[in-house]
């Protein structure tokens, strides 16, 4: 007689491990790593977002934590279970898309019973938990109407509550607001942030757009090339970004080198300044202890509604933007040719690294003697 031996099974969750665990998960499709050695520990309950421009590794760290993909090294571990090769419906996790993906010949009750009736939880149950999953997205009375009859915010809390029906323990979002409008997508990320209160569960967003991690999230993980270059909470990341990347991605900055750099650190290297952080004062005025005054003209001047925005060339012929609040009828500083003294306190200036290859949209790099990028 032949004695069967019953395959290993995954170990239990524990519940005082951390809801996810990364450890040194790497991905590699052929020749390229998508995602290298990354290292990520996520709490119960927190609204964690991974931040970073397309090819940056965030969605494909999203779709093995889900199981859509199997790391080519490393380990994903949920509540201190080892998940990593097991496939999407042994994992007590949800995922909302982008596009919704709701059936458009059911209404909304039956999109979001969907799931459980694959389980075969009983009629009677599963009406009962839709229906609460819809009050929880605040779409109590929408059940009987069809996706087509829904706005896009609307058709978005159905796919939310569609996830939540199924009481995962982390819920997994691709960026879900990508199809809005700036508007609504301002709207909804009040909204899911409220809804992650309500619910209290993990919820791991992935996003490119740094207004919507700042806004949303407990903490932020920033990804560049496959790495993650910091992880903070929004102050953190935004007040003391480790690198230049950091410093140029999650919002606009100044980095400065140079002489000016040798004047804020006393020593040769990179620092940066928020654009809010410095004032605009008359050519000459006193500049106070501990601040630094360089004086310029107003190079260009842009209107953004509740800010103003100017670029001011240095004397040395280098630039520095300046972000000032819209109050009252305006400052006076409303033409280019405008000389002006630019001041800054040291405490505002934030050391980084020495890596200058490190670029994005939003970087301004001041060189004394180089040229605005």
């Amino acid at each position: 007689m032949t004695e069967t031996v019953s395959a290993p099974s995954a170990p239990p969750a524990r519940a005082d491990a951390p809801a996810i665990e990364l450890v040194h998960l790497r991905k590699e499709f052929g020749s390229v790593v998508a995602v290298d050695a990354v290292d990520l520990t996520i709490g119960h309950g927190e609204f964690f977002s991974m931040l970073g421009p397309s090819g940056s590794g965030k969605t494909t760290v999203l779709r093995m934590i889900a199981g859509f993909e199997t790391p080519s090294a490393g380990a994903v571990l949920l509540e201190g279970r080892e998940v990593s090769h097991l496939p999407p419906y042994d994992r007590d996790v949800n995922t909302v898309f982008q596009d919704y993906a709701l059936f458009p010949h059911m209404d909304v009750r039956q999109n979001v019973e969907y799931g459980l009736r694959v389980k075969g939880v009983r009629k009677a149950e599963r009406q009962r938990r839709a229906a609460e999953a819809l009050e929880s997205v605040r779409l109590g009375r929408y059940g009987d109407r069809r996706p087509n009859q829904l706005s896009g915010g609307q058709r978005q809390r159905v796919a939310l509550a569609r996830a939540l029906v199924n009481r995962p323990k982390v819920l997994l979002l691709d960026e879900p607001l990508g199809a809005l409008d700036l508007k609504l997508r301002e709207e909804m990320q009040v909204e899911l942030k409220a809804i992650q209160h309500e619910v209290g569960i993990t919820f791991v967003f992935v996003t490119h757009d740094q207004h919507e991690a700042l806004s949303m999230s407990d903490r932020v993980a920033v990804f560049n090339l496959g790495s993650i270059e910091q992880v903070g909470t929004p102050r953190e990341i935004y007040e003391r970004p480790a690198s230049v990347f950091v410093a140029g991605f999650v919002g606009t900055t100044n980095v400065l080198r140079g002489d000016l750099a040798q004047r804020m650190l006393g020593h040769a290297g990179l620092c940066t300044v928020r654009p809010e952080r410095i004032r605009v004062t008359a050519p000459g005025a006193d500049v106070p202890a501990g601040a630094v005054g360089v004086g310029g003209l107003v190079h260009d001047v842009l209107y953004l509604g509740a800010d103003t925005r100017y670029v001011v060339a240095l004397e040395d012929g280098t630039s520095i933007i300046v972000s000032r609040p819209n109050v009252g009828d305006g400052d006076g500083l409303t033409a280019p040719g405008t000389p002006v003294q630019l001041v800054w306190a040291r405490h505002d200036v934030r050391p980084l690294g020495e890596d200058v290859t490190s670029s994005s949209s939003n970087l301004i790099t001041t060189n004394t003697g180089g040229t605005t990028t």
